[in-house]
């Protein structure tokens, strides 16, 4: 069930009215079953693996908490990090079956091919499931933190499974943690007129991100990637400029509607995105871009790895494996893996040149805390964050070098048979769409809130407000055929 689609027009506001309706004893059982059903629209059977997860990670969970109790301090280390052990790596290997199987094999077929040896991959023919990395990591994360103590292990199974399947971050985030979510299943919520709004404005916005301008984005990226070798190159090079917005429009749209919808029912979910490609630094966007991924990374494997604790080339080395971590955590391509390499060593060059740089501008008499400055760092590090996009996008590593050569002899001189996607129309309805996006950001990121300033004007211009923003989804979102809704790029992962 898609955020977009007339399903969930319908199943939202039935879940949250008989989430408020119900006893609070048995809403937590209302919500859970909601989110299961939500989950189960997509494949029934599906939902039985996402169950075995959390049975899993609640006995892990369980156990942790049972070897806390033993007395002898070396035992007790060794049943606390066996159950970590085994939760991790049965959860793990699950992913492993379902998501890389086919990447494994086929990587090692071609290794062996190369000395002579010819294997043959064994069958295992699934689909991937949708949100399993999203759900997993959530899981996970929750024995990491029942084992640091951060977390007391929660006792009833039925309420750890839907902190687990919530359904408006089940799918595509934003990755929650045990700290957070865990503990708002247990509070009682009482519905917040005020705190609702701001929630379904949030919602609003996050349609316009995701159906105005990511969906529309879209044909033009579309077009130009499905036919690169006919292409001029200012085409591939505006493609890949757009579709650095295209995939901030579809996920962080995704993620507003979550965090709004979770708000309408009194929950509060950790911000996913803020105003990445305002950054100044490929390491600021990183504490903006998918931030509960991020932290994720930083808070299971980067630290644990030694963090920036052992000197600088093991830091540099920690680094590198975190993002390659990343890269691969996306899709089980070397395409994913390149992209997340590159992010990697942006930010270790970045480390290393610092100095220098800082050295430079200071005989240069460069005045580094003027706006102009901050303006030209931000534009650097759009470029370089947009370069590495190209291998997201395309469908391979070789293909994001072939887009990449096309890209710079020049491509094919534009004939008159050429477009990209979109008629004149539509094209200043997409550049308008940007613009707004970029005034909206710009405006965030100088505390002005939108959202807050919309809340607080009078009650008639605020609906007035309310009904321009969903004329324009109305009238200007992308529809399929039929009007059907599209699908979210996260929900690929």
């Amino acid at each position: 069930m898609l955020f977009n689609s007339l399903d969930f027009l319908i199943f939202f506001p039935l879940v949250t009215f008989f989430y408020f309706v119900l006893p609070h004893r048995v809403r937590w059982v209302w919500l859970l079953v909601a989110s299961y059903y939500f989950y189960m629209c997509w494949n029934p059977r599906y939902a039985l693996l996402m169950a075995l997860s959390t049975l899993i990670t609640y006995l892990s969970g369980l156990l942790i908490h049972r070897a806390n109790q033993v007395s002898d301090a070396v035992k007790r280390a060794r049943l606390r990090k066996l159950w970590v052990a085994l939760s991790f790596t049965s959860n793990l290997a699950i992913l492993f079956c379902f998501k890389y199987w086919d990447f494994f094999w086929n990587n090692l077929e071609a290794v062996l091919a190369l000395g002579g040896i010819a294997l043959h991959k064994p069958v295992f023919d699934v689909v991937l499931p949708v949100g399993i990395s999203f759900y997993t990591f959530q899981a996970l994360s929750y024995t990491m933190d029942v084992y640091r103590g951060e977390v007391e292990a929660e006792r009833n199974p039925f309420r750890y499974a839907l902190f687990v399947s919530f359904f408006p971050q089940l799918v595509a985030g934003p990755i929650e943690r045990s700290k957070n979510l865990l503990h708002q299943v247990h509070e009682r919520h009482t519905f917040d007129a005020q705190w609702a709004r701001s929630g379904l404005l949030l919602m609003l916005w996050g349609l316009f991100q995701k159906m105005v301008v990511a969906d529309r984005v879209a044909t033009v990226v579309d077009t130009v990637f499905n036919q690169y070798t006919t292409m001029p190159a200012w085409a591939i090079v505006l493609a890949v400029f757009l579709f650095a917005f295209q995939i901030y429009c579809d996920f962080g749209g995704y993620s507003n509607i979550a965090i709004g919808a979770a708000q309408v029912m009194g929950f509060s979910l950790m911000e996913n995105f803020r105003q990445p490609y305002l950054s100044r630094s490929c390491g600021e966007f990183w504490h903006r871009w998918h931030i509960s991924l991020s932290t994720w990374f930083r808070d299971y494997l980067y630290i644990p790895l030694g963090g920036n604790r052992k000197g600088k080339v093991r830091k540099y080395l920690n680094n590198l494996v975190t993002f390659l971590a990343s890269g691969l955590w996306h899709g089980a391509s070397w395409n994913y893996v390149v992209w997340g390499g590159l992010n990697g060593l942006y930010q270790v060059i970045g480390d290393i040149l610092r100095p220098a740089r800082e050295k430079l501008c200071s005989a240069l008499h460069i005045p580094t805390k003027t706006l102009v400055w901050q303006g030209v760092r931000v534009v650097v590090t759009f470029l370089f964050i947009d370069f590495a996009w190209l291998f997201f996008r395309a469908p391979s590593f070789s293909t994001a070098l072939d887009i990449l050569a096309v890209a710079l002899s020049g491509g094919v001189a534009a004939g008159p048979e050429f477009t990209l996607g979109l008629d004149a129309p539509e094209l200043k309805v997409m550049a308008l769409s940007l613009l707004a996006l970029v005034v909206v950001d710009g405006l965030n990121a100088a505390h002005i809130q939108v959202r807050d300033y919309l809340l607080r004007l009078p009650l008639p211009v605020r609906w007035v407000c309310y009904l321009v923003c969903i004329y324009l989804i109305l009238i200007f979102g992308i529809y399929g055929p039929g009007f059907s809704e599209s699908q979210f790029i996260y929900f690929q992962f």
